[in-house]
């Protein structure tokens, strides 16, 4: 056998080192291209995995978007008062009432348990003292809160009445009651009571009722009323005020002579759906239309009766109406504008306004002189009817998406 010569071991050599380091670069590159796979399997897998998350966190931010937009939306539709947007909703008291609290109470009592109650508010004055008397004796204080109106700035002569102090006293001189009404009887602060009594001083009560009155307005769904007059001792300005016997109320007058007839088929004032103003009583609900109603500047409210009717929460010929069986006399008794001053004494001679002395005032410088300015106050009134009067017609003009819901023309009354 012929020996391997140096030349051909060497060879031999390389090829075997050769074929080794190829099978080593052959297994790394199957090493690498294994962990390549690896790599891009893990890569893949997570970018799955990361994807379905992202997905999921982006639906749950929608969610959460969708929420509170909601929520923002929930909160926008939520009707706040005007000043308090930066307040709690549940801390915010949007109504008030006329109920005098103690400077201290060893307990506080739940304002919802006490029993509802009414509101009786009069414009008075001094000379009346005795009617006005009657009257806050009818209302029981478990039942009605009593306000009285002074418009003769005196109020310290009423403390020796047992009620006085358990009343409201307003003082502003030579003010009415639709005065003092729009000021201090705002439907947010009576709004818990459930009737308003707005009169005038000059009624006897001797065949009235309050709690009685307010069964039959209930029953019979009225939401503006007011107490018959007796015809045989009232001064009766209007007739539907006018008492019927043996009834317990009605809602229309009857006249078939003359101009402004009124029969079963008249369906607006001066026939129906209107009372008059010197003893109105209003639920809750028709107060607050009325308040809105009333002008700031016509103090004497004329003209504002015949359109009461558009406050009485749906059919003024059903729901405005004057009760019968509880009915009142109106005296009609000087008030405004008349008044009895003293101005002569022992010592000052009586002078006329020609600047001379008259003999009877000489004779008996100490009698009082009479002062009546109801002729004045009379001819405001009527000034203001006519004022009330275009202001509705302006109003009903401009105004573009209101709907008269009795389609009838301005109706005129008279007083």
């Amino acid at each position: 056998m012929k020996p391997f010569s140096y030349h051909e071991r060497y060879s031999t050599i390389k090829r075997k080192g050769s074929a080794l380091s190829d099978s080593k670069s052959r297994s790394c590159l199957c090493s690498l291209f294994v962990v390549a796979s690896l790599i891009c399997g893990a890569y893949f897998t997570s970018s799955v995995f990361t994807s379905n998350e992202y997905k999921e966190r982006v639906s749950r931010w929608g969610v959460i978007s969708l929420m509170q937009n909601a929520e923002s939306n929930k909160c926008k539709e939520q009707c706040r008062a005007p000043g308090s947007e930066a307040l709690p909703r549940r801390i915010v008291v949007k109504t008030s009432n006329l109920e005098m609290q103690p400077l201290w109470s060893d307990t506080m009592e739940n304002a919802n348990s006490k029993r509802s109650k009414s509101l009786l508010a009069i414009a008075v004055g001094i000379k009346q003292k005795e009617i006005v008397d009657k009257i806050v004796k009818k209302f029981p204080s478990d039942y009605f809160v009593v306000m009285l109106f002074h418009y003769d700035g005196i109020v310290d002569e009423w403390h020796d009445l047992e009620w006085s102090n358990q009343v409201i006293h307003l003082s502003a001189v030579n003010q009415t009651k639709w005065w003092f009404a729009k000021r201090f009887l705002h439907p947010d602060i009576v709004a818990g009571y459930k009737y308003l009594f707005l009169w005038d001083e000059d009624l006897g009560v001797e065949h009235f009722n309050p709690r009685r009155y307010l069964t039959i307005v209930e029953d019979e769904g009225l939401e503006i009323s007011q107490p018959a007059l007796d015809p045989s001792r009232s001064e009766v300005h209007h007739q539907i005020t006018a008492r019927r016997s043996k009834s317990r109320l009605h809602r229309r007058m009857y006249k078939f002579k003359g101009s402004r007839r009124c029969d079963d088929h008249s369906t607006a004032p001066p026939c129906i759906g209107w009372v008059e103003m010197m003893a109105p009583v209003f639920s809750r609900a028709a107060w607050r239309c009325a308040w809105y109603m009333i002008q700031n500047d016509l103090i004497h409210a004329w003209g504002l009766d015949t359109q009461l009717g558009y406050c009485a929460q749906g059919d003024r010929m059903k729901n405005v109406g004057v009760v019968d069986a509880e009915y009142i006399v109106h005296h009609g008794l000087p008030t405004l504008g008349f008044k009895v001053e003293n101005e002569f004494n022992a010592t000052q001679p009586g002078i006329t306004q020609s600047g001379k002395y008259s003999s009877s005032e000489a004779t008996a410088p100490s009698e009082s002189q009479k002062v009546d300015n109801r002729l004045e106050v009379r001819k405001q009134s009527f000034i203001e009817m006519q004022i009330f009067r275009k202001r509705w017609e302006n109003a009903v003009n401009e105004d573009k998406c209101w709907v008269d819901p009795f389609k009838q023309s301005f109706n005129q009354s008279t007083h």
